[in-house]
């Protein structure tokens, strides 16, 4: 970011529109990413978000704090130069989406498995037009070349801050599918988010959690859970 400091040195963080959308800026001086590009944000709800952020350091300037202004930043620096390159990496998901890989057994887990997989699929099939097939265990499952390109679309009809959003929303839970009924409200994040985990869950049921493997879990359902309010703040 420019006039990056270890320590903060404005008095406030102001949100404004500028040419091309919104920014911020501390006192004076306009915030950049760190590649230096201005920052420049699709909507002031945004902007306020990331002058929130900004306003609330004290003392030494803690990035980790600031998830707003990161993503951001990443919309600017990493989505936009390589857009078609995260678009094609993303449809990818499609052809290897969790909820079309199914457990052989336990019959409880196969179970649970349609009940909470079935009716999300179903609905990617009519809202989405993107019908996917269902396989059991590991091997790869051919699916339609033409849905394929579909939901390929539906990403790339996203613009730079929502589709980086929707890169986490993806990454995080292996999901395509999930991912997309976020974006259309049809999931929230928390539930997304539970049915993503819904085989390490029920792994937990029979032998018990381990303490490492839940932190990290807990890091990544935030992060999750952020990228679900990023996407928002891009559409407000």
């Amino acid at each position: 970011m420019s006039d990056w400091r270890p320590k903060r040195f404005w008095t406030s963080a102001t949100p404004a529109a500028c040419e091309g959308g919104y920014t911020v800026t501390l006192d004076s001086r306009s915030v950049k990413t760190p590649a230096k590009a201005a920052l420049i944000v699709p909507t002031m709800k945004m902007a306020q978000a990331i002058a929130a952020e900004w306003d609330a350091q004290t003392g030494l300037v803690d990035p980790r704090t600031m998830p707003v202004t990161r993503s951001a930043n990443a919309a600017i620096d990493k989505v936009h130069p390589q857009r078609a390159e995260v678009v094609a990496l993303l449809s990818e998901y499609g052809d290897s989406d969790l909820l079309c890989y199914r457990a052989t057994g336990p019959d409880t887990l196969v179970a649970l498995q349609a009940k909470h997989w079935d009716p999300v699929l179903d609905w990617a099939a009519q809202e989405l037009d993107a019908p996917l097939v269902v396989g059991q265990g590991v091997m790869h499952v051919t699916q339609d070349a033409g849905c394929l390109a579909r939901l390929r679309a539906r990403l790339d009809a996203f613009d730079d801050f929502a589709l980086a959003a929707t890169h986490d929303l993806i990454s995080l839970s292996g999901s395509l599918v999930l991912a997309l009924a976020i974006t259309r409200g049809n999931l929230t994040a928390a539930r997304a988010w539970e049915m993503s985990r819904l085989d390490e869950d029920w792994q937990i049921t029979q032998w018990g959690e381990d303490e490492e493997a839940a932190a990290a879990a807990a890091v990544k359902r935030d992060a999750f859970l952020h990228a679900e309010r990023f996407f928002h703040l891009a559409r407000l």
